[in-house]
């Protein structure tokens, strides 16, 4: 027997996309790669944000907690003392996924893609990602 209901169309965000926010500092073409390979892929860039363009690690962490967006950035030197002192003074912080600079940009789309298409909500508990996730 076959059932007379008809699927719905699969296009549009499911109901807990991620959300993303591009460090000021991150590869632009890694950005243009992740939209060019998922147009409904929600990121937005720092230096697009009036409230937090050339504004401090910790102003960005802030901004991206309250607008529940996760970081991606290249700069562990500074992004990890910033988590750190925004869960001091919030005790709240976004995750951040840390992407080495040398990393080749196709892999790092492909693990961005993978984050965002298969993670859960529990999955961000660690507070930072890695990558290569391998």
């Amino acid at each position: 027997m076959v059932s007379s209901r008809v699927a719905g169309p699969l296009v549009g965000p499911p109901e807990n996309a991620v959300r993303w926010l591009a460090d000021e500092n991150f590869d632009n073409d890694i950005v243009r790669g992740l939209r060019r390979r998922s147009a409904l892929f929600d990121i937005v860039r720092v230096q697009d944000i009036k409230q937090i363009s050339g504004q401090t690690d910790l102003a960005v962490l802030a901004w991206a907690t309250t607008s529940s967006r996760i970081l991606l950035t290249h700069d562990l030197a500074t992004m990890i003392p910033a988590m750190k002192e925004q869960h001091r003074l919030e005790s709240l912080c976004s995750p951040i996924v840390l992407v080495p600079d040398s990393l080749p940009i196709g892999l790092v789309i492909d693990e961005i893609l993978l984050l965002d298409e298969c993670s859960v909500e529990s999955d961000w508990t660690v507070g930072v990602v890695y990558l290569p996730l391998r």
